[in-house]
């Protein structure tokens, strides 16, 4: 997901949205698991660094999200996972259940990653995996008055890399940006 755009004081700037929602965010509505798995692989394939890193979406259901890719795309000079690439795995799960927990929520946004910290705590010698659980109920409601009121909000969203044996190799904590679409 691309970074937050800039963009001048006072100014809604590009895609943003200056106003308040004209109608109520409706209450979500369950996710039609094979087009909302659909619709976000298809979101993911458009971008090139994600299709050159061969991330797949393999889970998408009410406990998150889980993306996959595969080692030999994504390895370092020492045999093991390229950090760049669990970083962006990573931001990517989580950029990816907010992105559908807003679709099912009938908000349609654009989701940028604002701010992200990770921790590497061990290499990973297997193919990747990031698991980014759905975001918080109540952070997930402000979120949404947010944009009722403002066109635009923030959240904290997490997402881990775990190896075979169930141990977390890396962890991110990011703060994900949404501005309503025009």
């Amino acid at each position: 997901p691309p970074a937050m755009p800039s963009s001048p004081a006072g100014s809604p700037g590009p895609g943003r949205h200056s106003g308040r929602l004209s109608r109520p965010c409706p209450a979500p509505r369950p996710m039609s698991d094979a087009h909302e798995h659909h619709r976000l692989q298809s979101l993911l394939d458009a971008m090139p660094p994600v299709t050159a890193m061969g991330i797949r979406l393999v889970r998408l259901d009410a406990a998150g999200l889980r993306l996959e890719a595969p080692l030999a795309r994504n390895v370092n000079d020492k045999g093991c996972a390229f950090g760049g690439s669990l970083a962006s795995l990573l931001t990517l799960a989580a950029w990816g259940v907010l992105e559908s927990r807003l679709r099912q929520a009938g908000i349609e946004a654009e989701v940028y990653v604002a701010r992200s910290e990770l921790e590497y705590l061990s290499p990973l010698y297997e193919d990747l995996a990031a698991e980014a659980p759905p975001p918080e109920a109540s952070a997930f409601s402000d979120l949404l008055e947010k944009l009722r009121a403002r066109g635009r909000g923030g959240i904290v969203l997490t997402a881990e890399a775990r190896d075979a044996g169930g141990r977390v190799a890396a962890r991110l904590q990011g703060r994900y940006a949404a501005v309503l679409r025009r």
